[in-house]
C-alpha cells in the first residue's frame, strides 16, 4: 500500500497517542505507506470538529458508524472505553477494516471470543495496544532469554502499580464500574500478562485474590456511589512450560506512577526491569568472576533495534509514545503480511482468558485451568 486512511474512534488520551503514531511512524522508520489522517468519531459532532481541527483529521463525525463506512478509511484506531471496545472492532473488521483496538479486548469474555472469531473471518489485521512489549529493551531482555544469559528460568515475579485510585477523595469514574470490567485485573494485570506471553508464552493456571481499599467513592453531584469492582489484586501462576511466577497489581499505590517491573530469576543469573525505568535493565550473572559478581545497568543504545531509528547515542532514551510509534509500525508490517511483533485478537484473548480465570480463583478461592481459544 502506498497510502493508508487512518480513522480514529475517541480522542482521550489514547487518542492523541494513536495520532503521534501515526504522525511520526513513516519519518521515524522512513519507509512504509504514507499516512492520511482522514476520519475522527468523538460523541458529538462538535466535539469531534474540534478534536480534528485540533489533531489533524480530515473529516469529523458524532457517530462512529459514519467513520466506518467511509471508503477513505483503510484501518480504524478505536481508543474509547473498554466497554465498546466489541462493538466498534467487530463492525470495523465487517466492513473490511483493519483495526487497532486499545486493551483490553473487552469486559465480557464471550464479547473477547466474539471479536477474535471476526477478525478470523475477516482477513483483516486486527491488534491490541500492548505497547509495552515494543520496548527495545524488552525485546532485549528476550534476546538475553533465547542466548540461555541467565540459564533455565525457575521463577518470575511480575508488578505493576500506580495511584491515580489511592486517594479516598478521588471521584467515581466509569473505571470503577462493573460494566468496565474486574478492575485492577482488566486495567493494569493484562499489561503484565503481555510481556509474560511474550517472553514466555500462556499460562496454565491460576490463584488469585482481589480487594478493593474504598467500598465506595465521592461523586460529582455530592453523593456517594459503591465501588463495583477492584484495585488490587495478587496471583500466583504457572506457566504452560511449568515455570512458576507471582503478579501482584494495584491502583492505589502511593507513589508509583508507572511502574510495570519483571524480575526473571534462572539457574545463572538474574534479569529485573522497571517501566518507571524504562531505558535501563539490571543484568546479574554467575558467569563474571566470583569477585566482580553483582548487578550491572544496561542502557538502551542504538544496537537495541529499534532505539536506533529515534535516537543515535546510547542513554538518550525512549518514551511513552516512541513505543506507540513502534507498535504502530508492526501494525503497518502485519497488514503487509511481513513479520510483526503484535498481539493479534487471538493472542489477546489468550490474555482474556487468563484474566477471567483470576477472577473465577478469586470467586472459588481455588487454582484455576486457563482456558484456551
Amino acid at each position: 500500500m502506498e497510502h493508508i486512511g487512518v480513522g480514529l474512534i475517541g480522542t482521550g488520551y489514547m487518542g492523541k497517542c494513536h495520532t503521534l503514531a501515526w504522525a511520526n511512524v513513516r519519518p521515524v522508520f522512513g519507509e512504509g505507506p504514507a499516512t492520511r489522517l482522514v476520519h475522527v468519531a468523538e460523541t458529538s459532532a462538535e466535539l469531534a470538529a474540534e478534536r480534528a481541527e485540533a489533531l489533524g483529521f480530515e473529516k469529523a463525525t458524532g457517530d462512529w458508524r459514519q467513520l466506518i463506512a467511509d471508503p477513505e478509511v483503510d484501518v480504524v484506531s478505536i481508543t474509547t472505553p473498554n466497554a465498546f471496545h466489541p462493538e466498534m472492532a467487530i463492525a470495523a473488521l465487517k466492513a473490511g477494516k483493519h483495526v487497532w483496538c486499545e486493551k483490553p479486548m473487552a469486559p465480557a469474555l464471550a464479547d473477547a471470543e466474539a471479536m477474535a472469531k471476526t477478525a478470523r473471518a475477516s482477513g483483516r489485521v486486527a491488534i491490541l495496544g500492548y505497547n509495552y512489549i515494543q520496548n527495545p529493551i524488552i525485546r532485549h531482555i528476550g534476546s538475553l532469554l533465547d542466548l540461555g544469559t541467565i540459564g533455565p528460568v525457575n521463577h518470575i515475579r511480575l508488578e505493576m502499580d500506580e495511584d491515580f485510585m489511592a486517594s479516598a477523595k478521588t471521584p467515581f469514574s466509569w473505571k470503577n464500574e462493573a460494566a468496565a470490567g474486574y478492575g485492577a485485573l482488566d486495567d493494569f494485570a493484562v499489561h503484565p500478562l503481555s510481556l509474560i506471553t511474550t517472553l514466555f508464552g500462556p499460562l496454565a493456571r491460576v490463584f488469585a485474590h482481589m480487594s478493593k481499599p474504598y467500598p465506595d467513592r465521592p461523586t460529582f453531584d455530592g453523593g456517594r456511589r459503591t465501588v463495583e469492582n477492584f484495585d488490587i489484586a495478587s496471583i500466583l501462576f504457572e506457566l504452560a512450560s511449568g515455570i512458576p511466577g507471582t503478579l501482584a497489581v494495584n491502583r492505589a499505590a502511593w507513589g508509583r506512577k508507572g511502574r510495570l517491573a519483571i524480575q526473571i530469576f534462572g539457574s545463572l543469573g538474574s534479569i529485573l526491569f522497571d517501566q518507571e525505568r524504562m531505558n535501563e535493565v539490571q543484568l546479574y550473572t554467575t558467569t563474571d568472576e566470583c569477585a566482580n559478581q553483582g548487578f550491572r545497568t544496561v542502557l538502551a543504545a542504538p544496537p537495541h533495534a529499534p532505539y536506533d531509528r529515534f535516537v543515535p547515542a546510547p542513554g538518550h532514551g525512549l518514551g511513552f509514545n516512541d513505543l506507540k510509534t513502534i507498535e504502530c509500525r508492526e501494525l503497518l508490517n502485519a497488514i503487509a503480511g511481513a513479520p510483526a511483533r503484535v498481539i493479534d485478537f487471538d493472542r489477546g484473548l489468550q490474555i482474556e482468558h487468563a484474566v477471567h480465570a483470576m477472577a473465577a480463583s478469586h470467586e472459588g478461592q481455588k487454582w484455576i485451568e486457563v482456558g484456551t481459544p
